[in-house]
């Protein structure tokens, strides 16, 4: 279509003296906003009470508290939804993140990046204002089709067509690169909680509901804004470029290719389902910690940490989360992908058996050490796979190669809740006191990472009938252009 010709790849190459470092606000826009996903259990309390809220009487004087007082003082109603019934909304969302990313991957290689950013803009502000329709009329599969299916396909789309991109804009430093970006996507949550705390209160005051509604439909218009201008200012390198300076073969390791892999081929391949394998284990481990970080703290320590504190702690493990995105997959350009890996499944092991210790020391410190410590190498995990499938695939297909392995998370998403699930109600059946409810979980999460151990010791560069024919690679093979940076765009 001609309307939407803006999109095309060939209308977003890069012109010579173009500053590649203004690319990652682009990728940053995406992340920034799909990293949303991390606070929607803002809204679990309240999509709890929906029914019980409206069939107040109009002058009842429960109506006049505020959003989150009412959500307390108001039991829910027979036909209202429950908490297990709400997290099905995150983890369809998860899983449809891994499918759509898998699907589309190769499409996105060859459009570009724009119209997939575009596309990620369109469904997942459209899954808000789905969703928001399904809160409304109170029916569910609403908004699962919405914030579940259609977000999530957004969420996929979003993730992975800024990582490939900036990996071909830095391919000096990938790991920084992709940690950029994927910071965001760790960091939205940060910005996403708060606000949407404050739209329920408003939309609340207003109309004397619960404001999820028009929380909703509100971040649906704010995250479209947002989005394009991702969409918009996003580039791809011209044909042949690199940065100056940079000389491929002075960067290359045992485990950086100078070939590029299919991503056909690359599924085959030992290679990428032992990378698939460390990024589920990984995944799933941190997933333990984060989905149990408030109660934890709380059953551990439980003269010491009140809910307040709690919740804080919660907000401490969300920066360690985000920071970690970014330290670990720099460090990772200088030490390797396998070395910051191996720091990962053997230092986090270690960490997670810790935490029980701490409980029976009466160790605040440790504890709240080794969570932190756990959650920089969660989301280290994320933002350095990328990178590492880099070097053992080559960049021609990393976006739809990294989207096939994103499955991993979504297998992850529905096993990590659930493990944590029944070993919990595991040992509340058997009597187990709650201080140590959550030792035995610790310890299995502990075995699992010793799993991605061994997978990322057998990791070794890709076998050489893998490999494409040696042609010319749009955005790695040859040098370009050698002109110093300028300092504008």
């Amino acid at each position: 279509m001609a309307l939407l010709s803006f999109l095309d790849r060939e209308r977003i190459i890069a012109k010579p003296g173009f500053n590649r470092w203004l690319v990652p606000p682009a990728a940053l826009a995406i992340h920034l906003s799909i990293g949303q996903a991390y606070a929607f259990s803002v809204f679990n309390k309240p999509l709890t009470k929906l029914v019980a809220v409206s069939q107040l009487a109009p002058n009842d004087t429960l109506r006049l508290l505020s959003q989150s007082k009412l959500v307390d003082a108001v039991k829910a109603a027979p036909t209202d939804w429950s908490i297990p019934t709400i997290g099905w909304v995150f983890s369809l969302a998860i899983v449809f993140l891994g499918l759509s990313a898998a699907t589309f991957g190769a499409w996105l290689d060859r459009v570009g990046p724009r119209k997939a950013m575009f596309a990620s803009a369109v469904c997942f502000s459209g899954g808000f204002f789905v969703g928001s329709i399904g809160v409304y009329f109170h029916q569910f599969w609403l908004l699962l089709l919405g914030y579940g299916v259609l977000g999530g396909i957004g969420l996929g789309l979003g993730y992975i067509s800024p990582v490939s991109t900036l990996i071909k804009w830095f391919p000096d430093k990938p790991g920084m690169a992709t940690g950029l970006a994927i910071m965001g996507f760790g960091g939205g949550a940060m910005i996403a909680a708060p606000l949407s705390v404050k739209l329920m209160e408003y939309y609340h005051s207003l109309h004397h509901g619960l404001g999820v509604t028009g929380t909703f439909a509100t971040l649906g218009v704010i995250y479209l804004i947002y989005m394009m201008f991702g969409v918009f200012t996003v580039r791809v390198p011209a044909p042949g470029w690199m940065p100056a300076g940079y000389v491929p073969s002075r960067k290359q390791g045992k485990l950086v290719s100078s070939y590029n892999v299919g991503v056909n081929d690359a599924w085959k391949t030992p290679q990428f389902w032992l990378l698939w394998i460390m990024l589920l284990v990984n995944v799933t481990a941190g997933i333990g910690v984060l989905s149990q970080a408030s109660p934890m703290s709380q059953d551990l320590f439980p003269t010491r940490i009140t809910a307040v504190i709690a919740g804080g702690f919660v907000g401490l493990l969300s920066i360690a989360n985000m920071t970690g995105r970014f330290v670990w997959s720099s460090l990772s350009d200088y030490i390797g992908r396998k070395a910051t890996y191996l720091i990962f499944f053997t230092l986090g092991p270690l960490m997670y058996i810790l935490i029980p210790f701490s409980g029976k020391t009466q160790s605040v410190a440790l504890f709240v050490i080794c969570c932190f410590v756990i959650l920089t190498m969660y989301g280290g995990g994320f933002a350095t796979i990328p990178a590492y499938l880099r070097d053992l695939f080559g960049t021609r297909q990393v976006g739809a190669i990294h989207g096939r392995l994103l499955t991993a998370w979504s297998t992850a998403g529905v096993l990590g809740p659930a493990l944590v699930s029944y070993i919990g109600k595991y040992q509340t059946d058997h009597g187990v006191p709650k201080a140590h409810q959550y030792d035995l979980t610790l310890y299995i999460m502990a075995g699992l990472l010793l799993v991605g151990l061994i997978c990322d010791l057998m990791v070794k560069p890709v076998d050489a009938r893998y490999h494409e024919p040696e042609i010319p690679d749009t955005s790695t093979m040859r040098v370009f252009t050698s002109t110093p940076e300028p300092t504008r765009g």
